[in-house]
């Protein structure tokens, strides 16, 4: 047997213990789950199933790391701790401890007292490869491999149309921003390729660990689509963390169906943050206070309701600052007050003959006669019974506050007071300042709802998280960001984007300008500076969608530079098929615009599994693919940010990337060499 057998064979072994040490606990989390649940104790039993399954979730590469110290100690790091069962000596050390940082960021020439960095790579419960880096001065030798081949290999493998966590080959700038200490929001800006989603979601399991009252007060990850959202759903499970919320901007408003889509200078009007303030005054112009006196009929009488006694209660409601709908509850109170003080004034009130008698059959003592006493009652009112015989005593408290809700119940009065004050809700108000009739609402229209809602007080209040992940971040515009922070009160965020990539005309310039308004100063910005997915050849031919900007520095060289192919406007979609139809290597994506994209494929949810998917441009932001085949890129550039768009387009492959332009080829692409075709026979 070899050294490198003998190496393989003690790996082997040890990670065999490991895994028979977490079936134990697992077994021991199962035993216990349901013990407490046949003692009825439903907390309990929720907490021992969340355990076993965060150990079933690392059945995947539970360990995938070692080092050797200088002091001699051997330290594996895995997806989570483990310890020996009959004391405190670590089996394996969760990838988030400080003990397994050197794994991330140890180097030649620092080395953090390492010695050695053992990457280890599993197939189910086997291990299968060994990747070791000699760290110390003078000890590389013929036994030390090439210390990144496990991050070629990642980055180089075929796509399965699922994100998968990179635990296993983060590199020192990630592991930096990951465990970054930052208390308000951290801005995680990168080119295509850099990790920065990953980054994001490894920054989550981060802080969980770290943070355990977050796992109280929840987590918000929120992605551009829910395409994307399937694409990561993985991620975080293979970290053992379960409990983490998902949602796209549109799911933060429930009930709402995003139906139509606006032209992108609607879109962007609606989405700038004067819209707030424009639906602020929408609803204050609502609250009416008449110029003449209102008569209001109540039980046959009519009471005088004058313009200085709504002024008066207006004014009482929007000092408590309340929302709308609940203000509108103090103005109800405040003027039934001076309706029932009236009210009873008229009641009590006596009229004497010069001879000193009541001509409307009251008492000249106060006392309401039995005129009045109908009137109560027929207004629901019922009086305490001072005495046997005569008439009643004045109004106590609780007979005024009988009254008072007899008129607050009133039909007639409730629709005075309506009409002075009245009930809203989020549709109406977004509708009758659009212009639009409510139903069909575009995603530039949920901020403005959610906006309305937060005004009026509508409806449950909405759920908060302690902490809150933004992916595509430079997508957002100025009221989803408002909409946005009304869902994290601490402000707690990792923002992920790059703002060469923004393709929404609404979406961001600069992350100051969009951060500030909310968190004044308390942001801080991170930059990722190496391109992991796109091949140079691919990034050089985007030189000239992006310039005067510095595009992230790609790794790896496959020796295949992208190429283009023309073709006429009516042969489009068949030749897009036939190129489809040859590619039988990894997935292949698609991606051209929205009529050519639903001609191709009608679906409205794309399978990113399946072995080609077509795409809009929108659609692919954040996702990878093995080959990438661009239709109709000039219809791509014709977009208000029709550049970034097409850059988004370019860099979404890791291997090969294809264009089919009908007409000559935008001046945008001139550098990317043509291809010869053969014509197939729909095209002859």
């Amino acid at each position: 047997m070899t050294g490198g057998d003998r190496e393989l064979e003690t790996e082997r072994e040890y990670v065999r213990s490991l895994y028979a040490r977490v079936d134990a606990l697992r077994e021991t989390a199962a035993a216990r789950s349901a013990a407490r649940q046949a003692d009825g104790d439903r907390e309990a039993e929720a907490v021992w199933r969340a355990e076993a399954a965060r150990l079933d979730s690392v059945e995947q590469g539970l360990c995938f790391g070692r080092l050797d110290l200088d002091d001699g100690r051997r330290v594996y790091v895995g997806r989570l701790g483990l310890f020996r069962e009959d004391d405190d000596e670590p089996l394996l050390v969760d990838w988030r401890v400080p003990a397994a940082r050197p794994f991330y960021t140890a180097t030649a020439a620092a080395p953090h007292g390492v010695r050695r960095r053992r990457r280890i790579t599993t197939r189910g419960r086997t291990v299968v490869a060994l990747d070791d880096e000699l760290l110390a001065a003078g000890e590389a030798g013929d036994e030390a491999l090439v210390g990144d081949a496990a991050l070629l290999a990642a980055v180089t493998a075929e796509r399965t149309g699922r994100m998968h966590d990179v635990v296993t080959t983060l590199r020192a700038e990630q592991d930096r921003i990951i465990r970054h200490e930052a208390s308000g929001v951290l801005v995680v800006e990168g080119g295509p390729g850099t990790g920065k989603t990953a980054v994001a979601l490894h920054r989550v399991a981060y802080l969980l660990y770290t943070r355990p009252h977050l796992r109280t007060r929840g987590v918000l990850v929120v992605g551009p689509s829910q395409v994307f959202l399937d694409y990561i759903g993985q991620v975080l499970p293979g970290l053992g963390e379960h409990s983490v919320v998902t949602a796209t901007l549109a799911d933060l408003r429930p009930g709402v169906e995003v139906s139509r889509v606006d032209p992108p200078g609607t879109a962007a009007d609606k989405g700038r943050a004067v819209m707030a303030g424009r639906l602020a005054e929408a609803v204050r112009a609502r609250v009416r206070t008449p110029d003449d006196p209102v008569g209001i009929e109540f039980d046959q009488q009519t009471l005088r309701l004058d313009p200085a006694t709504c002024a008066r209660a207006a004014a009482e409601a929007r000092r408590t600052r309340l929302p709308h709908n609940q203000a509108r509850l103090v103005f109800q109170r405040q003027v039934v007050d001076v309706l029932v003080r009236e009210l009873v004034e008229d009641l009590e009130a006596v009229v004497l003959t010069e001879t000193g008698e009541a001509i409307d059959g009251g008492s000249p003592d106060g006392r309401l006669g039995e005129a009045d006493l109908r009137a109560l009652a027929a207004a629901g009112v019922v009086l305490g019974d001072d005495s046997d015989d005569g008439p009643r005593s004045m109004l106590d408290e609780t007979a005024r506050a009988g009254l008072k809700q007899s008129l607050l119940a009133d039909p007639a009065v409730q629709a005075a007071l309506d009409a002075l004050w009245p009930p809203l809700t989020p549709e109406q108000v977004v509708a009758d300042l659009l212009g639009e009739p409510a139903g069909g609402w575009s995603a530039a229209d949920v901020p403005l709802l959610d906006e309305a809602a937060a005004l009026l007080g509508h409806g449950p209040a909405p759920a908060v998280f302690g902490h809150v992940v933004v992916d595509e971040a430079q997508e957002l515009s100025e009221m989803d960001w408002r909409m946005l922070v009304r869902r994290c009160p601490t402000r707690s965020m990792t923002v992920v984007g790059d703002l060469a990539q923004t393709g929404n005309p609404a979406g961001a310039t600069s992350w100051d300008d969009v951060l500030r308004p909310h968190v004044r100063d308390r942001w801080h910005h991170e930059r990722l500076s190496v391109n992991y997915r796109t091949p140079a050849e691919i990034m050089a031919a985007t030189a000239d969608l992006h310039p005067g900007t510095t595009p992230p520095r790609s790794v790896r060289s496959t020796g295949e530079p992208p190429w283009r192919v023309g073709t006429t406007r009516a042969r489009l979609p068949g030749v897009v098929a036939d190129l489809a139809a040859a590619h039988t290597t990894g997935r292949l994506a698609i991606i051209t615009p929205g009529p050519l994209s639903e001609a191709l494929s009608p679906t409205p949810h794309p399978d990113l599994t399946a072995r080609v998917v077509v795409l809009t441009p929108e659609q692919a932001k954040g996702l990878e693919f093995d080959a990438v085949l661009i239709a109709d890129p000039a219809a791509i550039l014709a977009a208000p940010l029709g550049h970034h768009d097409l850059y988004v387009a370019m860099t979404r492959a890791t291997r090969h990337l294809g264009i089919v332009h009908p007409g000559p080829a935008p001046a945008e692409l001139l550098r990317v060499p043509t291809r010869a075709r053969t014509a197939p026979a729909r095209d002859r």
